[in-house]
């Protein structure tokens, strides 16, 4: 099974050799990594680091070798315990921590964990700093603190209420309003931590009928946690069948959100973004940013509030860095990823709940009626295999030349800008194949576009 180590941190799937997966050993290895990073971005002489986790199987073992390993570097640790994504980069900030380090593998299956790495802005890491850490990896001699300067761990067993608290105080968000909507919310927490702080949230909304599906935070997740329709059939059955006027499923560790309306429909992961972008900025006009495979829908909709859009490379640190260079009020990514700066600077389903309930509540719509006020737009999403050693930058590069005459970015792969249509290529970094994603205002005009370019990528790759 695949060890896979990137910027922002390393995932792997549980067991097997050193190496090869997420072992006991790679652990120490990465984490004692991040911790030599710590200790050269700051210059005093304690270092402070927060430590939370979804509820995976594998979580306890996973964060007790991190915790020692960071008190061995002579960092303190802060331990949430189970938190989610959000929380911990919350609690970064709140604490004055020098990083964090998140246990999750978000969407992936069980079997499979995480360390996403933090800096001191509870954001993850960019480029330079990411693959300092992945160099640092590579040393065979690291020295750990002597006994008297071995860290200390201090545990805070519920940080929900203080990222909740956060929440509650935004302008945007209207406790009354949604009070007075009485709406019956359905919750999928995918028996992780999202069952927890979801369930806080709504009642700190003031929302008094929740009826909560998968709500135990044992990390045996009721279903593929990617929160996509054809993972949430039942989900949806439970949400018309027990009359609730909405459905929310979170991933498992609370970063990605979705959707289901009254009638069982999906409003879909790309709309999140989309719907709550267009209640901000009918509140506070500004600028938005979402990366490059998601839905044109949200330049429609900040275009219509005379704000500017900008599409930035796939990936949570590069949608945040073209935010802060555009000054966009509202950013994120077409999987149900909300980055709402004024809380902070990171996914966070929880600022796009309570964002969203505001707005259906004003709205005084059903969530089936508010979806169809939203631009249409459907993506379809492709990948072809290289073989024969195939360069995918070469075929990449000889799409560019076929297409000059259009508005091509090339910031992350390509993406081609029809009309009302697009385009986008990339390259995988782990696998020998080319993602082909299109979006047209038809399912139908977005396959064809689809196909239409892998039969020309198939072409040029036998040039």
């Amino acid at each position: 099974m695949p060890l896979i180590k990137s910027i922002s941190g390393i995932r792997g799937t549980i067991g097997g050799l050193a190496g090869d997966n997420l072992t006991p050993q790679d652990i120490l290895k990465f984490t004692t990594a991040y911790s030599q990073w710590i200790k050269e971005q700051s210059k005093s002489v304690k270092y402070k680091v927060v430590v939370g986790r979804d509820a995976r199987i594998s979580g306890p073992m996973v964060a007790n070798i991190v915790i020692g390993t960071l008190t061995g570097c002579g960092i303190d640790v802060i331990d949430l315990g189970l938190a989610s994504t959000p929380t911990v980069e919350m609690a970064v900030i709140l604490e004055k921590a020098n990083g964090g380090i998140i246990i999750t593998a978000s969407h992936n299956p069980k079997h499979w964990n995480a360390l996403k790495l933090l800096n001191n802005k509870g954001e993850f890491l960019p480029d330079s700093d990411g693959n300092k850490v992945l160099k640092y990896s590579e040393n065979k001699i690291y020295n750990y603190s002597e006994v008297d300067k071995i860290g200390n761990v201090i545990t805070i067993n519920n940080y929900n209420k203080k990222h909740i608290d956060k929440i509650l105080k935004l302008s945007l968000v209207d406790i009354k309003v949604i009070e007075k909507a009485n709406f019956t919310i359905l919750v999928d927490g995918i028996n992780s931590v999202g069952s927890q702080i979801v369930r806080e949230l709504l009642m700190a909304l003031k929302v008094k009928k929740i009826i909560e599906i998968n709500n135990m935070p044992n990390g045996n997740f009721a279903h593929n946690p990617e929160p996509l329709p054809e993972n949430l059939k039942e989900t949806i059955k439970k949400t018309v069948s027990l009359k609730a006027d909405l459905g929310i499923v979170v991933d498992p560790d609370v970063d990605r959100l979705a959707f289901i309306c009254e009638d069982g429909s999906f409003f879909g992961e790309e709309y999140t973004l989309v719907s709550v972008a267009d209640y901000v900025l009918s509140k506070t006009p500004g600028n938005t940013v979402s990366n490059l495979s998601s839905s044109g829908a949200l330049r429609d909709i900040t275009n219509n509030h005379k704000g500017r859009y900008t599409a930035s490379a796939v990936g949570e640190v590069n949608v945040v860095k073209t935010m802060k260079d555009t000054k966009a009020i509202i950013g994120g990514e077409g999987n149900g990823g909300v980055i709402y700066p004024e809380l902070h600077y990171g996914r966070d389903a929880m600022v796009g709940i309570a964002l969203f309930l505001t707005y259906l509540a004003k709205s005084k719509m059903t969530c089936s009626k508010l979806r169809k006020t939203l631009p249409d737009y459907f993506i379809s999403k492709n990948k072809i295999e290289l073989k024969g050693g195939i360069n995918a930058d070469k075929v990449i590069s000889k799409m560019q030349n076929n297409y000059k005459k259009f508005d091509c970015i090339t910031i992350d792969g390509l993406r081609i800008n029809f009309d009302k249509e697009w385009v986008h290529l990339r390259k995988s970094n782990t696998e020998p194949i080319i993602r082909i994603y299109a979006e047209s205002c038809t399912l139908q005009k977005a396959v064809q576009l689809a196909k239409k370019i892998m039969k020309e990528i198939e072409e040029v790759a036998k040039q």
